[in-house]
């Protein structure tokens, strides 16, 4: 290394830009770094790539970031106002799509997934100088693979983007609006074209790491929604597409539904492209402390009291089997106990998290069960370990059993379901594991309609939903892994039936609004329709 100060500058540069409206790609800080005369060399590598993958850890559990995105805006979890404490505000918008051009999960979203673009165009810009390092192709289309992710999550949420693909630009240069046809068209190229130089490995050099099959993965993502995002459906492109990931086995279902979810997860078989982090190195998970109640510091033996926001929605956990696992595996509820073994007391009571909540606009502190899927360790100070299983083996095996039951093979979708199932009632009832086709072409079990102080005041039901038997075990298997937004978009659901206090909205909610903050920057930007 010629200049000692280099990756501090690239770091520091990274953070800069957190701060700034992320279609402002005017970038200062590498001026600098050249005006100073510095060479970067190969040694300098890991240092130049590292920002472009850390920005994926912000864009998951950064605050209103793509957990909460997709969690907080589904018939899953809320975060009401809590009674004595506080919360709601604009997690009571996101809840009932009420939300405008303000509204900050849209904003936040924006600028973390465009904070990785840029991380990425840094990164390319920066080894596009350096001579002579061996595999610079390869190098260079890990990052563009690793880009087209972050345009894919784009597409997903605000469909009419800029795709911007240089580091450098002219003074006042503004992007351009894409159509979201166009942003399609981006992510599938840049990943067909990455897809020969990337490693086919499955090992400790490619964890955390694009590789072929992560972007298959994003491939069979892009497929799976075609129809929402271009209004053709491709159900035999991705099925083609996790059958290679299927084939290869380098993948397989982990024993414990609960091993994916740990503390020490590195190890497991199912994940096929991992988001790491380290409680002391590379922390940012805050969940445990969003979610669980104070009292809940004792069980946990945490370093600081939890922040008693998010709960599930009743009518969700009403769905469960209660010999699923994943339902003790997933959600913390009854009474509750120090860790050594003593009852919580609270006012005189013994604590307990119920299954009910009274409203949105107000809801008592131990109202509704949370989310504990990630496991909690013994001094938990808001930082978490638990490496996110972005894109995992199960997944895989999901989209095919969709993609085959969309396209008229409903007992070969059965057959994958049952085997994901089986690890889930192996323990309890072996025999429920087994679902047949018709159950899952069949309606939904969730009880959709109004709810208020336990009692659903206008029912819907799920029964009219096609294919709402697969669409209840996505949501046991992936609940808190940030899908059920996207799936219920899939399926129909987001804009047309109502859960606890929420109605539908305009179908147009489907799309995330443009932030106002970033269209005050850039002219060429409309609003998605339906917005103001």
């Amino acid at each position: 290394m010629k200049n000692q100060n280099i990756v501090y500058k690239i770091l520091i540069s990274g953070l800069l830009f957190l701060g700034t409206g992320c279609t402002n790609l005017d970038e200062t800080v590498y001026d600098k770094i050249t005006a100073e005369g510095t060479v970067l060399t190969e040694e300098d590598l890991t240092s130049i790539i590292a920002p472009a993958y850390t920005s994926f850890r912000g864009i998951f559990w950064n605050w209103d970031g793509l957990h909460d995105l997709y969690e907080e805006s589904s018939d899953c979890l809320v975060t009401p106002q809590r009674n004595g404490i506080g919360w709601g505000d604009y997690y009571i918008t996101m809840h009932q799509h009420t939300w405008g051009s303000t509204l900050p999960h849209a904003e936040g979203n924006w600028s973390y997934m465009y904070t990785g673009v840029n991380s990425v165009n840094r990164a390319i810009y920066q080894i596009e100088q350096i001579e002579g390092i061996a595999n610079k192709d390869k190098v260079i289309q890990e990052l563009k693979a690793l880009r087209a992710i972050y345009y894919y999550l784009l597409l997903d949420n605000f469909r009419n983007v800029p795709i911007v693909t240089s580091f450098i630009n002219p003074p006042g240069y503004l992007p351009v609006q894409n159509t979201g046809k166009e942003v399609y068209d981006f992510v599938e190229s840049e990943l067909k074209t990455a897809l020969p130089f990337l490693s086919d490995e499955n090992n400790t050099e490619t964890y955390g790491k694009v590789t072929k099959w992560a972007v298959k993965m994003t491939l069979a993502k892009l497929y799976l929604n075609a129809q929402v995002y271009i209004g053709t459906p491709k159900w035999n492109e991705a099925l083609a597409e996790v059958n290679e990931i299927i084939a290869s086995g380098k993948f397989s279902l982990a024993s414990n539904y609960a091993d994916n979810f740990k503390i020490k997860n590195e190890g497991s078989p199912e994940e096929i492209l991992s988001i790491p982090f380290d409680q002391v190195k590379t922390g940012g998970s805050y969940w445990p402390f969003k979610s669980l109640a104070a009292p809940s510091q004792a069980t946990f033996e945490m370093s600081g009291g939890p922040w008693n926001g998010t709960g599930a929605i009743p009518q969700f956990i009403d769905t469960y089997d209660p010999d699923d696992q994943r339902l003790k595996d997933c959600w913390l509820g009854g009474k509750q106990y120090t860790s050594k073994g003593e009852s919580i007391m609270v006012d005189g009571k013994q604590f307990e998290y119920i299954n009910f909540m009274t409203s949105v606009n107000g809801c008592e502190p131990n109202e509704g069960y949370r989310l504990v899927k990630y496991e909690i360790g013994t001094g938990d100070i808001g930082q978490t370990s638990n490496d996110v299983p972005f894109y995992r083996y199960t997944d895989a095996l999901m989209i095919k059993a969709e993609c085959l039951l969309r396209t008229g093979d409903a007992e070969g979708a059965a057959a994958i379901v049952s085997q994901i199932r089986q690890r889930d009632f192996k323990n309890t009832n072996p025999g429920k594991a087994t679902v047949s086709g018709t159950k899952l072409t069949g309606g939904s079990v969730y009880k959709y309609g109004t709810y208020a102080s336990g009692v659903i005041t206008k029912l819907e039901g799920g029964a009219d939903i096609q294919y709402g038997g697969f669409l209840d075990e996505l949501a046991w298997e992936f609940i808190g892994e940030a899908h059920r937004k996207q799936d219920l978009i899939r399926f129909g659901v987001f804009t047309k039936k109502s859960w606890f206090s929420h109605t539908p909205n305009g179908d147009f909610r489907s799309i995330l609004p443009i932030p106002q903050s970033v269209r005050d920057t850039n002219s060429n930007l409309k609003q998605n329709p339906g917005y103001n």
